[in-house]
């Protein structure tokens, strides 16, 4: 499941789950923008059906020790909201933490564009208020 909107963090790699079952990951990817919070999808080679490895603490291990092999720096995260979880897919939801990390494989932060925009009025607002004082001041004296 891979398209043009994907940032790919990591290809195939082999996982044990907390019975000892082994299961082929395809890849880890994520979406090339957001906001603020990412899902990090990791695409499994074959069917996972009912067996909840987004619960899986050991699955879930072994897949942050991969993204911290590639660099990432930051806490654990946990699974992502339960619609998104499919038969060959997991999703995580990451941390704020894991932006950093993100950004420096190529996604962008929508949210930062609002930020920008806040700024601007903040600018602004301090500057129209610095004239209104001007103003005051002179209808004072």
């Amino acid at each position: 499941m891979q398209n043009d909107t994907d940032i790919q963090l990591s290809g195939p790699f082999k996982v044990t789950d907390a019975v000892g079952s082994a299961h082929d990951i395809s890849g880890i990817r994520i979406f090339d923008e957001g906001y603020g919070i990412i899902d990090v999808y990791v695409d499994f080679a074959g069917s996972i059906g009912a067996l909840h490895l987004y619960e899986d603490a050991v699955v879930i291990r072994q897949i942050l020790a991969k993204l911290r092999g590639l660099g990432y720096q930051g806490p654990d995260f946990g699974h992502g909201d339960l619609g998104l979880q499919d038969d060959k897919l997991v999703v995580l939801e990451a941390t704020e933490e894991f932006n950093a990390f993100a950004a420096r494989k190529g996604w962008k932060n929508l949210a930062e564009e609002f930020d920008d925009d806040e700024d601007d009025l903040a600018a602004a607002d301090a500057a129209s208020s610095t004239q209104l004082d001007a103003l005051m001041r002179k209808f004072k004296g």
